[in-house]
């Protein structure tokens, strides 16, 4: 009698719309300095989701740090690992985000399974249209300011070309690059499905008070576009 296949990795495929229904509001991103306070400051505040991204750690490090945002947003925020798609399996976490040079969506899709999230930066609508063709589920979308935290050789898309993909794809889209408390409704009005914020959001003090802001901010762009409808 032939042996079982093994279970296919990540979550099962029911969970993955649920998740990507979740995907709204302020994107917080933490990176090596004090990820898990961080982390649990934002969604205290109110974000929806955290990736984690440490670009200095070791991977044990980064899949410690990451499990434990897993356990601190359980039922409040989902939780997306930057670049590692095995430690994001490994963590419980919700999905996964790829650089535009990283692995290719499908081959992350491959790894992880039907039931966690891809996401994948692009540029242009075009690069947007082949991720989800690629396998991802969305799509984070910029520079759509110029970048606060890493100098980028892109000119910023701006309002109105996140306004273009966003209408044009027909999957949620997070905005990224350069947002803050002053842009963030406008970003939202302009039909992102979420925002992500690393400088505005960590470097004003409180940080649980500042994403309760950023958050309400957001918000507010949403419903004055959903309002224009």
């Amino acid at each position: 009698m032939a042996a079982a296949p093994p279970p296919a990795p990540g979550a099962p495929a029911g969970e993955r719309a649920p998740r990507l229904a979740r995907l709204r509001g302020l994107y917080a991103i933490v990176g090596d300095d004090d990820p898990v306070g961080r982390a649990a400051a934002a969604i205290a505040g109110g974000a929806g989701a955290v990736q984690v991204r440490m670009k200095r750690a070791p991977a044990g490090e980064v899949l410690e740090a990451a499990r434990r945002v897993v356990a601190e947003a359980r039922g409040r925020a989902l939780v997306i690992v930057n670049d590692r798609a095995d430690l994001a399996i490994l963590a419980g976490a919700d999905g996964v985000h790829v650089g535009d040079e990283d692995l290719p969506p499908a081959e992350v899709r491959r790894l992880v399974g039907p039931g966690m999230l891809v996401g994948r930066t692009c540029r242009t609508l075009a690069d947007a249209r082949a991720a989800l063709a690629a396998g991802a589920d969305h799509v984070g979308f910029g520079p759509v300011f110029a970048s606060r935290s890493k100098p980028l050789p892109v000119a910023p898309r701006g309002l109105e070309g996140l306004r273009e993909v966003a209408a044009a794809l027909g999957a949620p889209v997070v905005a990224i690059s350069g947002i803050g408390l002053d842009d963030i409704a406008g970003v939202a009005a302009a039909g992102a499905a979420a925002a992500a914020v690393i400088d505005d959001l960590f470097a004003h003090g409180d940080v649980r008070e500042r994403a309760a802001r950023l958050a309400a901010r957001f918000e507010e762009g949403a419903r004055a576009r959903a309002g224009a409808r």
